[in-house]
């Protein structure tokens, strides 16, 4: 099939990159988005949101007159469904004393509905959105037969799950292989026709629940990794080992690879993905809720390994450096930085967070610092939650200049403890339990 116009649902973290990819190969893009204010953004050929290499490319498409953003959709070739799958915000799952977060698919619901009155024949629906598995056969296919026309017979219906990293998804949108899943193998070949525009990539075609399912599995097989080095630091700390040391020697051995912990799992991938499967199947998935659960529970740790540096919390002045949920994007979206934030202040801490990558972010109950001299100046300690670049190449000693702090808690092994040191610092890092502090103000 050819496509020369396509509607991209949803223009954020993945449709907008999608979008303005298509337009860079010569296809007409009408990119459609709820919001007013990022329509004429874009239209002016500005961003919304970080990405290396976005601001060119939506430059660019605009200029070219193969892009434009809208409120509404209108006829095309192809519609591609972009759109967040957040958690419901009132609503928890149970089943056997297990309570477990349910996916909020109002949006794809949303999504599915508009493109009815412009569905023809022979068009394709293409769901990215990350679901549960049978979201595609069981909630959008119903949704768009309201049309009169029926997925596989009358038009071509496929799941394309992303499989893109955050800071370098330009690239990777079209070096990597995608995964194509059709509701028949006629839709599979659409979909991949589609995306064969600018995809360099291997192009697999199966069907659509499987292809939702693999992209869950992607994400809950890191979760359950990250969830055992988490554990991993707390079994360091509590038997005076440092973690960190312990990992880098234990994958010496040809078929370990232990990921890093850390203060947690964020973003709306490997924090979110997993619950999906939990909640298709909570009765099949205890390794996976639970995993979850450790993976939620670590901020406690972060605050517990704080309070073990700092002594009560009440009225301690913390500079939080990092609020992203993984180095070097402005993606705040799960991040576990913000949990830790507010656990922080249920103690009584006067927390400043500095968050480079998103300086005016409004985070509702955070205070957000202007600059980072601005957040470390009066602190008592200051607390490295993400591992952004910027920090690891911060000088001690120039740091010990702009504050008053000497007591640091680095949470990612993102500092060398010898330069900190040093410079006056008292030294403490997540999982290490060789060098724990026994603060003689506690």
């Amino acid at each position: 099939m050819k496509f020369q116009k396509i509607c991209v649902i949803g223009l954020g973290y993945i449709g907008l990159p999608t979008a303005s990819t298509f337009a860079a190969h010569g296809v007409h893009v009408i990119g459609v988005d709820i919001n007013s204010s990022i329509i004429e953004t874009l239209n002016r050929g500005e961003i919304h949101i970080h990405e290396p290499g976005l601001q060119d490319a939506v430059k660019t498409a605009v200029q070219s007159g193969n892009f434009k953003a809208a409120a509404k959709l209108e006829e095309a070739d192809a519609f591609i469904i972009a759109v967040p799958t957040p958690f419901k915000e009132d609503k928890l799952g149970e089943h056997n004393g297990m309570t477990y977060k349910l996916a909020d698919m109002c949006a794809v619901i949303s999504a599915a509905e508009s493109i009815v009155p412009f569905l023809r024949k022979g068009n394709l629906v293409v769901l990215e959105s990350t679901s549960p598995p049978r979201t595609t056969v069981d909630l959008v296919a119903p949704i768009l037969a309201r049309s009169g026309l029926q997925a596989g017979r009358d038009f071509h219906l496929a799941y394309s799950p992303e499989r893109v990293l955050p800071g370098q998804i330009m690239r990777e949108l079209i070096e990597n292989a995608r995964v194509i899943g059709g509701v028949t193998p006629e839709s599979a070949q659409a979909g991949s026709d589609l995306y064969a525009t600018f995809v360099k990539g291997k192009i697999i075609q199966t069907d659509a629940t499987t292809a939702e399912m693999v992209k869950l599995m992607e994400n809950t097989y890191r979760d359950v990794n990250i969830a055992v080095a988490n554990e991993f630091s707390r079994l360091a700390d509590k038997f005076g080992v440092d973690v960190w040391e312990a990992i880098s020697i234990a994958n010496l051995h040809p078929r370990v690879k232990i990921l890093s912990p850390g203060p947690g799992v964020g973003g709306h991938c490997i924090s979110v993905d997993p619950w999906f499967f939990v909640e298709a199947a909570p009765e099949l998935t205890p390794l996976i809720y639970h995993s979850r659960k450790v993976n939620d529970a670590q901020p406690h740790f972060v605050v517990e390994t704080v309070r073990r540096a700092l002594g009560p919390l009440k009225d301690k002045k913390v500079a939080v450096l990092g609020l992203a949920y993984k180095p070097d994007v402005d993606d705040l979206r799960e991040s576990p930085a913000n949990e830790v934030v507010h656990l922080l202040q249920a103690e009584g801490a006067k927390v400043k967070a500095w968050e480079p990558f998103k300086p005016n972010a409004d985070m509702r109950g955070i205070h957000m610092a202007p600059s980072f001299e601005d957040a470390v100046a009066d602190a008592d300690l200051l607390l490295l939650l993400v591992n952004h670049t910027e920090f690891r190449r911060l000088y001690p000693a120039a740091v010990a200049a702009k504050t008053k702090a000497r007591i640091l808690v680095d949470t990612v092994n993102g500092w060398e403890r010898e330069a900190w040191q040093n410079a006056g610092f008292e030294f403490f890092r997540l999982g290490d339990g060789k060098s724990k502090i026994v603060n003689p103000k506690s």
